[in-house]
């Protein structure tokens, strides 16, 4: 049957709902084992993802393909990371809620619904499954009222990005007559199809992810955000909520908008180049690393958007190579932070980890392998991740884009490379708290792939290669 195409999707929905039932009955915590079926469901739907067929489903507003089976295990991966970091860190600050796995547990369902979108009823309806529960666990820590300021700004903000999504949509579809992205494609491949409607249509379309994927000039929630929410939950909307709206906004301009590349070029151009000049300027001067790490994201989404600004399969292949290594690299990076503890109370200045090269060497190597990596030092993932890019921007002919991107490289250093002359030259302040095991672990693996990536890293390009293929067919 031709639902089956859908089954990863249909069996995460029905895991969440048996979990959230077991989540209710017992009265002892179930914080852990629920976590724990969470993240069980989560690699089942990853395995079925793997063994998943090719077509589109569900009267055509559903699409599987290897570019959606890409960027489906990527999220789900970032997920299932995402509950580990939060087993240790919502003991220890009174947040061991059941509810809070299975919230993420139904983010990732919207997410993959997103990426296998083909049709903006399709697209709307997973991006509002994702920002829903986002908006409850960026507020879940009740006795905080950072935690609340961060959910009431993300609500209202994510708000008023859904409407302006929900509007672009309307005006596509007034205009074109359809919202499934094949006919759309169809439509606007006639030059008399194309109209000053849709262009308005998509740009509206593309305020809305823009929001999501935190880029210029729609970033201005994400520092508070950021620096608000519990640390892991952070950690999670710094990495799958981003693979997602990337993969969308992808799916979007280069299928049934593929056509108009001339029309929208120009727009993602002037996103990427200002992310990316922002990220690299305002992250200087902060002294909270949470604060720091989204101007960081900020910026690591614009050298994403190079990829698809180019709109070619180059491009692509550099944005999925460069979303993959990001996902790794922030993933470890916030294990650190949420490893950070001092007799038992988080921190998170810059500050606080002064000294820990002596402290905790081991962690102190992990974060300095992580910092590195962001700052895009060879041989470590992160300069693969940025080479592929900028080879894409200047094969492309888009050398304003390639030369903005390695001079902003360069400035973002300071910042990655002072968190290493802090830990490694600054005079201890106090030793951290040993990091629990399900922390080390994540720093170690995502570490170990960021340290080794260049010495095997056909299977990542040959994956990449045939999701960039399968989407521009």
């Amino acid at each position: 049957m031709i639902w089956t195409l859908a089954l990863p999707e249909l069996a995460l929905a029905v895991s969440g709902l048996i979990i959230l039932a077991a989540g209710v009955i017992p009265k002892q915590d179930t914080f852990f084992p629920v976590s724990m079926a969470c993240v069980g469901a989560l690699l089942l739907a990853a395995v079925l993802v793997l063994g998943q067929g090719e077509g589109t489903a569900l009267g055509g507003h559903y699409v599987a393909d290897a570019f959606s089976n890409f960027m489906k295990v990527l999220a789900i991966g970032a997920a299932a990371v995402g509950i580990l970091l939060s087993l240790d860190f919502n003991e220890k600050e009174g947040l061991a809620r059941f509810e809070f796995p299975v919230l993420m547990l139904f983010a990732t369902l919207g997410m993959m619904v997103m990426i296998s979108a083909n049709d903006l009823l399709a697209l709307y309806l997973g991006l509002e499954l994702l920002s829903l529960p986002l908006y409850v666990i960026a507020a879940f820590n009740r006795d905080s009222s950072r935690s609340a300021e961060a959910g009431l700004k993300y609500f209202v903000l994510g708000a008023l990005a859904s409407g302006l999504l929900l509007y672009g949509s309307s005006l596509v579809y007034g205009f074109a007559g359809t919202t499934n992205f094949d006919r759309l494609g169809e439509a606007f491949a006639e030059p008399h199809g194309i109209s000053a409607g849709v262009i308005v249509g998509i740009v509206f379309v593309i305020t809305g992810l823009a929001f999501k994927v935190s880029a210029v000039p729609f970033h201005m929630w994400t520092p508070d955000v950021y620096e608000g929410a519990p640390t892991p939950v952070t950690a999670f909307f710094a990495s799958a909520p981003k693979v997602a709206a990337i993969a969308l906004l992808a799916r979007v301009l280069l299928g049934p908008f593929g056509d108009l590349v001339a029309q929208w070029q120009q727009v993602i151009l002037l996103v990427s180049i200002g992310s990316m000049i922002l990220g690299a300027f305002a992250a200087i001067g902060q002294r909270n690393l949470k604060r720091l790490m989204a101007y960081s994201s900020i910026g690591h989404v614009g050298y994403a958007l190079m990829g698809l600004a180019v709109g070619s399969d180059i491009g692509l292949r550099g944005l999925l190579i460069y979303m993959a290594i990001y996902v790794f690299m922030n993933l470890g990076t916030f294990a650190v932070l949420v490893a950070m503890r001092r007799q038992g109370r988080a921190v998170e200045g810059v500050d606080d980890l002064a000294g820990l090269g002596r402290t905790d060497p081991v962690m102190a190597m992990w974060m300095a392998v992580f910092m590195f990596s962001m700052a895009g030092i060879p041989p470590l993932a992160g300069f693969f991740g940025k080479l592929y890019v900028f080879l894409a921007a200047v094969q492309g002919g888009f050398w304003t884009l390639a030369v903005v991107g390695v001079l902003t490289s360069v400035i973002s250093a300071y910042y990655y490379l002072r968190i290493v002359k802090v830990m490694y030259f600054d005079a201890p302040i106090g030793s951290l708290d040993r990091a629990p095991a399900s922390l080390t672990v994540v720093m170690a693996g995502t570490g170990l792939f960021t340290l080794l990536f260049a010495l095997w890293p056909a299977p990542m390009l040959a994956a990449a290669q045939a999701a960039a293929t399968a989407l521009l067919g």
